[in-house]
């Protein structure tokens, strides 16, 4: 049995995913730097980035991790 996620992580991973495909792989940490760039959910501030919504972000980039690995037959 895997994990049931909600259909607003699913929605935001796979239309991230839909609009800059290029952007994403079959890394966790590069999926999660890429959702907090494409989306608000982290915020630059003195040039580091701070994240408003960790547990989100993570979810969003597991899913975006998992839809890409399950996608490419890996």
């Amino acid at each position: 049995m895997g994990n049931i996620r909600q259909t607003y992580i699913k929605r935001v991973a796979i239309e991230l995913i839909r609009t800059h495909p290029e952007s994403f792989d079959g890394d966790f940490a590069h999926n999660k730097a890429k959702v907090l760039e494409l989306t608000d959910l982290g915020v630059v501030v003195d040039g580091q980035m701070q994240v408003h919504y960790k547990k989100l972000a993570n979810r969003i980039a597991g899913y975006a991790t998992r839809y890409m690995k399950r996608k490419r037959g890996t």
